[in-house]
């Protein structure tokens, strides 16, 4: 194997010019890959750009994964997570706060189905009461992620996304704020 292959291999099967999902920031693509002097020691970088956040992340080759960065899901592992979102929304009894801390941790985890998991306990039809502020904010956060990964795989815009995202959502039973109550407390039980 030449110095170049070896190299090639230890990107983790990354390559410039490549989509990809950085766990904290979401859809990126690596610019490209160099090398920097820090403390005396090169070090190989993925130089990543978020185009939405008009963002530049440099990312060490050898950290990538241990950070969780990953390549675009596959169509199959698209479509799993839009039937994840015509699932019911399943809503722990706990304080806002801890379950606000949970859906952020979900929505930086990276992990596509989390993210549609937020989405849909977050998610309120026309019918349905209003959300706080604090659940907008997480809401849209997850849905723009889930968008982006979306659009980048299926190739269509993060406006159609969105709408593919909503209409499976709204295949998802419609609930009262009585039947969502009256679920929690089975839950519980």
């Amino acid at each position: 194997m030449s110095s170049q292959q070896k190299k090639a291999a230890n990107r983790h099967g990354f390559k410039a010019g490549e989509s990809i999902v950085y766990p904290a920031h979401g859809v990126g693509q690596i610019v490209t890959i160099e090398e920097q002097e820090v403390a005396g020691m090169t070090l190989e970088l993925f130089v990543i750009h978020f185009e939405k956040d008009k963002m530049h992340v440099k990312v060490p080759v050898t950290k990538a994964l241990s950070i969780g960065m990953r390549k675009l899901a596959e169509t199959d592992f698209i479509e799993r997570s839009l039937k994840v979102l015509q699932g019911r929304a399943r809503i722990k009894r706990t304080m806002w706060s801890r379950r606000a801390q949970e859906y952020d941790a979900k929505i930086n985890s990276g992990d596509l189905i989390s993210l549609a998991e937020v989405v849909r306990d977050l998610y309120r039809a026309d019918t349905q009461p209003e959300q706080s502020y604090s659940e907008r904010q997480l809401y849209e956060a997850a849905l723009e992620r889930m968008a982006r990964e979306v659009a980048a795989v299926n190739k269509v815009s993060e406006t159609e996304a969105v709408r593919l995202i909503e209409s499976n959502l709204s295949k998802s039973p419609r609930r009262s704020a009585k039947n969502m109550v009256e679920e929690e407390e089975a839950e519980a039980a």
